[in-house]
């Protein structure tokens, strides 16, 4: 297992329908996903219009006034779904210079008393007034990713050795999507924290849109040894990271790596896709299920300090449930939809670090 990686590795979907060169692309993605824990993704087979479509709707989504942005904010949403402002999450103790939308698979609000309570977190989205080309080129483009996010999980289990389904019955009914935008920073102060670093804790696998041009930079990895490696925007790409549940499952074979986004000179819009995880999936089995396909292989791999001290809040944390979980994290990040639709465990929540 390599110690260190200094770049970004791209896997080309395309090199799956061949069986001649199907072994060659297990093999890469086999590096990718034990050694990195970040790839491109080209030859995806996302339509580029759908892409298209997405990416030209990002200005004059943002560029809506403050009421209409209001008008579908996340404080409205006890699942966690709207629009925030910038400078309304924090990571590290830092504010994040970055506003956005969230959405989701388009679920009904079904919950009532007696159910799980992070049950509550699925549920329709908020759509701005007046925009239905909006909703439709989301609703599509998270179809899309949804079929994408499928495909490569197939890939990943065979190139780990596991049967190609053997990865499915973790994942949710929701993934969820965010639109965001990280305006320019001042010129007096010309890096800011667009997201300070992290791991990705609210899914399975990450898709990322860098919806930007080329020059326009932000994103970056921590390698092993401490160092931030740019992840540019590639034209015609999906940046694909794990999340913290893949970690877990895979016994830290596949890890999660620290990544964070600096502000600059130039907005930066990107479109990240976090494939669902489902909320019942308790510690004992995402620890038990795959326990001994994994337990052969030794990870003699090292993290820098930054990056290890990042906890997983799924597997050191209280709760015995992904969904429990995420909950508690969602309702920490936001406090005052927490105040408003989870009163009864909002100070629990709050308190319990």
């Amino acid at each position: 297992m390599a110690s260190n990686f200094h770049s970004i590795p791209v896997i080309d979907l395309g090199l799956a329908k061949s069986p001649s060169t199907r072994p060659e692309l297990l093999k890469q993605l086999h590096h990718a996903i034990t050694c990195v824990g970040f790839l491109y993704l080209s030859n995806h087979d996302v339509s580029q219009n759908i892409i298209s479509d997405l990416r030209g709707a990002l200005p004059a989504l943002f560029a809506l006034d403050e009421a209409t942005k209001e008008e579908v904010a996340l404080h409205n949403s006890p699942h966690f779904l709207g629009y925030s402002q910038v400078g309304s999450e924090t990571t590290g103790g830092v504010e994040d210079k970055r506003e956005q939308f969230e959405f989701a698979t388009e679920l009904p609000n079904n919950w009532r008393e007696g159910l799980p309570l992070y049950e509550r977190l699925n549920g329709p989205n908020q759509w701005p007034a007046n925009n239905a080309a909006l909703r439709a080129i989301v609703t599509r483009y998270i179809y899309e990713l949804t079929q994408l996010s499928e495909r490569f999980l197939m890939l990943v289990a065979e190139a780990l050795s596991l049967p190609a389904e053997t990865l499915f019955p973790f994942l949710s009914e929701q993934h969820r999507l965010k639109l965001v935008h990280y305006p320019a920073s001042d010129p007096s102060t010309p890096i800011d924290q667009g997201v300070g670093p992290h791991k990705d804790s609210s899914g399975w696998w990450t898709f990322l849109l860098q919806a930007s041009p080329p020059e326009v930079k932000g994103l970056q990895a921590l390698n092993k040894t401490g160092d931030w490696i740019d992840v540019p925007v590639i034209e015609d790409t999906f940046v694909v990271n794990i999340g913290q549940a893949f970690e877990v499952v895979t016994h830290g074979v596949c890890k999660a790596t620290t990544h964070r986004v600096l502000s600059g000179p130039h907005e930066r819009y990107s479109v990240p896709f976090f494939q669902g995880v489902r909320g019942s999936l308790t510690k004992d089995e995402a620890l038990d299920t795959l326990r001994e396909h994994f337990a052969a292989t030794k990870d003699s791999s090292t993290e820098a300090a930054e990056g290890a001290s990042i906890d997983s809040a799924f597997l050191c944390g209280r709760y015995d449930t992904w969904g429990e979980s995420q909950l508690r994290t969602k309702i920490r990040s936001h406090r005052d939809v927490g105040r408003k639709f989870y009163a009864d465990v909002f100070e629990k929540y709050i308190h319990d670090s």
